[in-house]
């Protein structure tokens, strides 16, 4: 695998949870009846990868699974997390997406 790059790396860090969510996922599905508290911009999704059910907030590049009790932040962190890969997997995978 070739180095990444800060460019690269950064793009990452900054995509939007709900848009990765929609190309890694077998299934994903906005909850339309969620209603946020604090940011106006936060959803929740429902999100089946590779047969494991996922229920994700997501506000901006920030997700957290609230059945894990765990989050993160950037596509790499997302990947890794609903894939159960390592980052140097995690990034082949993104790059394989062409994200």
């Amino acid at each position: 695998m070739s180095r990444i790059e800060e460019t690269e790396l950064r793009r990452w860090r900054a995509l939007p949870a709900n848009e990765l969510l929609m190309r890694v996922a077998t299934f994903a599905k906005r909850d339309g009846t969620f209603e946020p508290i604090k940011s106006k911009g936060t959803e929740r999704w429902h999100a089946n990868v590779e047969g494991r059910e996922y229920e994700l907030v997501t506000d901006g590049p920030k997700f957290f699974d609230t059945r894990a009790g765990r989050g993160g932040g950037g596509a790499v962190d997302l990947v890794m997390h609903v894939h159960h890969l390592d980052f140097k997997a995690a990034t082949a995978l993104l790059r394989r997406l062409g994200v």
